[in-house]
């Protein structure tokens, strides 16, 4: 027989689902779980209402072959979710990134299948199928950033692994993507660099140069400068 998944259709439970995973272990509050549901709107018996949701999603977990309460379990001032954080993609997410970051200093190739590993467990954006209050509209900016990070770090293991040539074409469609993000622009920068490219590297300086000049004021943060006048000076690496 085929195996039926027992998810929870409503959106509060699914929201509520949600808040108690991203703090798997740990006890969430009922006042973070009210904010979150109603923001600042909340029902006039939002307890009773907010433990009716609590009732209906372990009755979804029942309904998957496990013990409720041992699951979802009622720990003043709310409810832990006791669960193995290896079984929750975001948690494995963040300890690929710990390894990767540890391994980029002796063995960047290492780093780089490390990272890339992390960032294969991304299937879109975060949160994307799930109604998001105040809390879990915070938490989902922030694992968007995290993964911006994972990312930057992937191809900076990767630069220092010699493979600058391969990332030049993946490195143009991110900076056209984020056409004021200066990190990636100095990734590029630096893989044309490496690859014997310098002359199109100092153009997209000049042009980056002139984008923050002209929008915004301002001129490309110390490292870009940095870079810039490393790209200058003949024999200079830019590793």
């Amino acid at each position: 027989m085929d195996e039926v998944d027992y998810a929870p259709t409503g959106p509060k439970v699914l929201q509520l689902l949600a808040l108690l995973l991203m703090r798997a272990g740990q006890v969430v509050d009922a006042d973070t779980i009210i904010r979150e549901l109603w923001a600042q709107d909340p029902p006039r018996s939002v307890r009773k209402t907010m433990q009716t949701y609590v009732y209906h999603l372990r009755q979804c977990i029942e309904r998957n072959g496990l013990a409720a309460g041992d699951v979802v379990v009622t720990k003043p001032p709310g409810y832990v979710f006791k669960v193995d954080r290896e079984q929750i993609d975001v948690f494995t997410f963040q300890r690929l990134c710990k390894q990767g970051r540890d391994l980029l200093a002796t063995d960047p190739a290492a780093a780089a299948n490390t990272l890339r590993a992390a960032l294969a467990l991304w299937a879109g954006p975060p949160m994307a199928n799930v109604p998001c209050g105040p809390v879990l509209s915070a938490y989902a900016v922030d694992l968007e950033e995290q993964y911006n990070a994972a990312r930057y770090l992937r191809i900076q293991a990767e630069i220092e692994a010699g493979q600058h040539r391969a990332l030049i074409p993946e490195l143009r469609s991110l900076v056209a993507e984020n056409p004021h993000d200066e990190g990636l622009h100095g990734q590029l920068m630096k893989a044309l660099g490496l690859s014997g490219r310098r002359l199109e590297a100092l153009e997209m300086y000049r042009d980056l140069r002139t984008k923050l000049n002209e929008e915004l004021g301002l001129e490309p943060c110390a490292d870009l400068q940095k870079l810039q006048r490393e790209l200058l000076s003949v024999g200079t690496s830019t590793s």
